[in-house]
């Protein structure tokens, strides 16, 4: 018979392990594998560094000459890097790092808008055509595919011939005319996979509004990647930016950019490479950094690829 004075002791419970608390997510799970990755964190400090010179640009500026790009001394015309100018002076005797960092804001403007406009479309269009099919998936599919007819570069430049004053907004809004249609067509797939599987239909059965579920379930579990793309388009836009205006069909003077640098810096190359050089370093390295990042996004979401 058992002692009624015994206690009865119980090992305490184990632990719960710090890692149950965290999310399982997808997108949790690449974030901290992200995190892990020192390239991961260099290239977002970079992005960071150069949003903020082309948000304030005067700050970045006034670190050497008088910070104004728009300050000319035509007797140090094409003058090689020198102190408290260590980028030299361009064909007008302005310095060429003012001007630099001030083009960072109408290059990296015109990447940042154009990702957003067609960001918008796709995820409008792309999941309305994804999630509601027949005749929604067929408008906007063939609408797409008129402007699949053209080449980026080549449509873009046609129709800005047509403007005679070509600003940040004119060009973001021609790029993204020709830029929509691949983003919504990832989005669409995206959509139509994740429409297709158990939970939604399940859902669907029990009475669930469309419009809820596409809100609520479908999008957030089909954006994944265009999170990628919104990321490599950036640098894509950046250079193709500079391209037209380097054509003379993108942004025009009095604006600053690194493609304005680069077409006035052609004709002078060989007398002062400084003038195409330096430009040329940002724009690279803004685009390197944009891509890199989109690819360690893409890798750390795709589970295959771990």
């Amino acid at each position: 018979m058992s002692d009624p004075t015994a206690t009865i002791t119980t090992e305490p419970a184990a632990p719960v392990e710090e890692s149950a608390g965290k999310s399982s997510t997808l997108v949790g799970d690449a974030w901290r594998e992200l995190r892990r990755r020192p390239l991961f964190v260099v290239g977002s400090l970079l992005v960071i560094v150069l949003l903020l010179m082309a948000i304030f640009p005067q700050l970045f500026a006034g670190w050497f000459g008088n910070g104004d790009p728009r300050v000319c001394d035509l007797s140090r015309s094409t003058e090689g890097p020198a102190p408290g100018h260590p980028f030299g002076f361009d064909k007008q005797g302005c310095d060429v790092y003012a001007n630099v960092v001030y083009g960072a804001r109408a290059s990296i403007s015109v990447g940042v808008l154009v990702t957003v406009l067609t960001l918008v479309l796709a995820l409008v269009l792309g999941s309305l055509a994804g999630f509601f099919g027949r005749v929604v998936d067929a408008v906007v599919s063939r609408f797409a595919d008129v402007f699949f007819g053209f080449p980026f570069l080549l449509g873009a430049l046609v129709v800005l011939t047509a403007f005679e004053a070509r600003s940040i907004l004119v060009v973001a809004l021609v790029l993204a005319m020709f830029r929509w249609p691949s983003m919504t067509r990832v989005m669409r797939s995206s959509v139509i996979q994740v429409r297709d599987m158990d939970y939604v239909r399940a859902s669907v059965g029990l009475g669930g509004s469309r419009l809820w579920l596409l809100r609520r379930h479908v999008l957030p579990n089909a954006i994944t990647p265009i999170m990628v793309m919104v990321t490599l388009d950036i640098g894509t836009v950046i250079v193709v930016e500079s391209t037209l205006t380097f054509l003379g069909v993108g942004l025009q003077a009095p604006a600053i950019s690194w493609g304005l640098q680069l077409s006035n810096a052609s004709t002078d190359f060989a007398a002062a490479p400084h003038l195409l050089i330096f430009p040329s370093l940002f724009l690279s390295l803004t685009v390197l950094s944009f891509i890199v990042l989109g690819d360690l996004i893409r890798d750390a979401l795709d589970p295959r690829l771990r």
